[in-house]
């Protein structure tokens, strides 16, 4: 009999990942045992992006499930096509996943941000009545359905209206509008919301809403919480590309505010988490602070995108992904997360075009520069590039860390300027640059 019969040598109990997110596999491979991380993952997404190919030999993945999570019903379903998996976690990864995995998570008895929450989190407009009912100022708000509906909100409003999708991400389909003649165009312009290899094949719902335009910075606030009650908190600020789509151009990390504001923000999205009731997991509020006050501009139920996860755990330092899971794990944490960043932290990101990138010059020595930590470009030659309209239209990002988040701008944009990429021009994107241009 060998030395280790008897033994249990059954395998740990898997976390599930809904939703595949590549640029993550090192971070969790840093804290997640061999076999021990199960993928579901849409099966459009699994076949477009190769998703099987990406985590074939990923030593802590144990396998990936097919299935189509964005769909009512879809983790009822799963619970019942699965009852015997007793996953140690669920963890959403992707805007897309949250429902599915609030629901899941309480099928099978695990934290989870609840299915209410998930619910009303995802839907921008619904997130607007609940906060709005209980106080959270909110800009102005309406359901459209037609360039009609959009005139006649813009009609007697002083300034300019925010056209954009109730229940998109990464900023698609939005699109500022300040004349009621541009409407018929934004319109057009704000129904392309092909994601492309990011989503399923089959056409979402379209819901669009068109809001008041505050002018103001624009902050978020990303908390970990855990029973309703914050753990940790970061506000992180913000820059926009210019131009008709708001796109996000850069983050600091934390914001460089007054402490007075910082703490103002952090009490509203703690305000919004009871709010929704959300119970287990990571928020995500985007705040535009207009005379004064902050005014919700949208909130996510997971962990942010762009970089935001790096530059908060170089800037306090902090181990976010990993207590992020350990909270869906229902453990407990192994010490008091920081209450305040030790440094700073930013991220800056690239744009190119309209038109055909002939060669990309300067990374290497956007690499070597004072306070990188990484540059990267996800284009080359032959690329087309199209104008800035969400975030998938950016050609790369900069991540610098430093004694201070201005000085981390700094060095972010020092070494962003490094950067630069060849365009020529072609009739499509002569198109697209006089459409904004019209617009």
């Amino acid at each position: 009999m060998s030395a280790r019969a008897g033994a249990d040598t059954r395998p740990s109990r898997p976390v599930l990942v809904v939703g595949f997110v590549g640029v993550t596999l090192a971070a969790i491979g840093a804290f997640q045992p061999d076999d021990s991380v199960i993928y579901v993952e849409e099966p459009d997404v699994v076949r477009k992006r190769r998703v099987r190919e990406q985590l074939d030999g990923v030593a802590f993945v144990r396998g990936l499930i097919e299935w189509e999570y964005h769909l009512a019903g879809s983790a009822d379903a799963f619970f019942n096509a699965h009852p015997d998996l007793e996953p140690a976690a669920v963890v959403p990864a992707i805007e897309y996943a949250t429902p599915f995995a609030a629901r899941l998570a309480e099928r099978y008895g695990l934290p989870g941000a609840g299915l209410g929450a998930a619910q009303i989190l995802r839907d921008k407009a619904l997130l607007r009545q609940v906060s709005a009912a209980a106080g959270i100022a909110n800009p102005a708000s309406v359901a459209v359905r037609s360039p009609d509906d959009v005139r006649a909100f813009m009609r007697g409003r002083p300034g300019p209206v925010v056209l954009k999708p109730a229940n998109r991400q990464a900023s698609v389909g939005i699109r500022v509008v300040h004349d009621a003649a541009e409407v018929d165009r934004a319109w057009a312009d704000c129904l392309v919301q092909d994601e492309g290899i990011f989503v399923p094949d089959r056409p979402m719902d379209l819901s669009m809403l068109a809001e008041e335009f505050l002018d103001g910075p624009e902050y978020s606030v990303e908390m970990l919480v855990r029973d309703g009650a914050p753990l940790f908190s970061n506000v992180t600020g913000k820059r926009l590309f210019p131009g008709p789509h708001p796109v996000e151009l850069a983050h600091t990390v934390p914001a460089d505010v007054p402490g007075e504001l910082a703490d103002l923000l952090v009490a509203r999205t703690e305000r919004l988490v009871g709010v929704v009731g959300f119970r287990d997991g990571f928020v995500h509020g985007e705040w535009i602070v207009s005379d004064g006050v902050p005014h919700l501009v949208e909130c996510a139920g997971r962990l942010p995108g762009g970089g935001i996860v790096d530059t908060i755990e170089l800037a306090y330092p902090v181990e976010l992904l990993r207590s992020y899971y350990t909270v869906l794990r229902g453990e407990e944490l192994p010490g008091a997360l920081p209450r305040r960043a030790k440094g700073g932290a930013a991220v800056r990101f690239l744009a190119a075009g309209p038109g055909r990138v002939t060669a990309v010059h300067g990374v290497e020595e956007a690499r070597r520069a004072e306070g990188v930590f990484l540059a990267a470009v996800t284009v080359g030659p032959g690329h087309r590039c199209t104008p800035v309209r969400h975030s998938w239209d950016r050609a790369g990002v900069v991540m610098t860390a430093a004694d201070s988040p201005a000085q981390a701008l700094r060095l972010a944009e020092a070494a962003a300027g490094m950067v630069r990429i060849d365009i020529e021009s072609d009739i499509e994107s002569a198109i697209d640059s006089d459409s904004e241009g019209e617009a």
